[in-house]
């Protein structure tokens, strides 16, 4: 399991957005980044610090994945046949821990990652630890008789802020969620505007 070294909110303040759509959120009340020069007037950003903003952010979203995880999936990508923007998007949609955010098992990215970890989540009947594996359409991903029961999981369940997309087809009652299709770009939920061209580009340089 990646560990969490930093405030998760930090990525919001330093990218100057909310990118999980929470109420919580600190750039709700200040839009500047953390620190003592986070008030500073920024300069035009160059095209690789473009990049690499959207590199950062894309992969701050996702729980904040390793470099190496996330290097590993742009690879693969890329080695697709078609757009290896969208494809990267439906590689980071198909990791578990992804698809239990997606069902509103857990609140936060970072949740479903913990929910998964400590062997709350079943694929397919079997218990499942590890966040990063890959659904295949048709996988069903089910929550443990005692994860029902979990007060963290019966809120995120009923929370109001965001909705579940359409390519995981959720049973609350039944506590599980199936992967109906892989989703491009324009499927996925993001309160804010991601840019996969620009990590490719990013990546390719």
């Amino acid at each position: 399991m990646t560990k969490r070294a930093t405030a998760k909110y930090k990525i919001d303040r330093r990218m100057g957005e909310n990118i999980w759509g929470r109420p919580k959120s600190p750039v709700n009340k200040r839009e500047y980044g953390p620190g003592q020069h986070g008030q500073r007037r920024k300069g035009k950003m160059s095209d690789f610090g473009t990049q690499l903003k959207a590199k950062q952010k894309l992969k701050g979203y996702y729980a904040n994945i390793s470099e190496r995880q996330f290097h590993n999936l742009y690879v693969e990508a890329t080695r697709l046949t078609g757009d290896s923007s969208e494809h990267l998007i439906g590689l980071l949609e198909r990791r578990l821990d992804t698809v239990v955010y997606r069902a509103k098992f857990a609140a936060t990215m970072f949740a479903a990652r913990q929910l998964v970890s400590h062997g709350h989540i079943k694929v397919n009947g079997r218990r499942a630890t590890i966040s990063s594996i890959r659904l295949k359409v048709g996988d069903t991903v089910e929550l443990t008789a005692k994860a029902k029961e979990l007060a963290v999981v019966i809120e995120a369940m009923n929370l109001a802020e965001r909705d579940t997309p359409d390519y995981v087809e959720v049973n609350q009652g039944a506590g599980t969620a199936r992967m109906v299709r892989i989703p491009g770009l324009s499927d996925v939920p993001f309160p804010v505007q991601m840019q996969p061209n620009l990590v490719v580009e990013y990546y390719s340089r």
